[in-house]
């Protein structure tokens, strides 16, 4: 025979998990969206600057599920094809057999941003 008790509550679980959820992530996104698209535009190599001002986010929720994603996107796209920011970012072959090495600056830009909105919504949910 296997008998299980327990003693107490589970109060201070759901007092968390209502914080949570009166968390006002939208707001944070939004600010870190921003502050992305500022960071990625300036480290973005220029030629004509147009990619540099093609950057954009677009924050994608979910309310039933508590989902809530952000996207950063830049809409400098060639011949309806190719994305530059991409193509700069990766490398791609030229029209005569050669090749443009990518270079990594997306990642470098967009990393910061994700720890401090990491430490952000941390603090918020400790907070609340």
């Amino acid at each position: 025979m296997i008998k299980v008790t327990q003693k107490g509550d589970f109060r201070k679980t759901q007092k968390f998990l209502n914080a949570i959820t009166k968390t006002r992530y939208k707001d944070i996104l939004e600010h870190y969206g921003k502050k992305g698209v500022e960071a990625l535009a300036a480290a973005t190599p220029v030629d004509s600057g147009l990619t540099a001002k093609s950057w954009g986010y677009e924050i994608r929720t979910s309310p039933s599920t508590g989902y809530y994603s952000i996207i950063w996107t830049n809409s400098n796209v060639k011949k309806g094809w190719a994305n530059i920011a991409i193509l700069l970012q990766t490398g791609h072959g030229t029209r005569n057999g050669g090749y443009v090495q990518g270079r990594d600056y997306i990642n470098p830009a967009i990393q910061p941003i994700f720890d401090e909105m990491a430490k952000k919504v941390w603090e918020e949910i400790e907070r609340s």
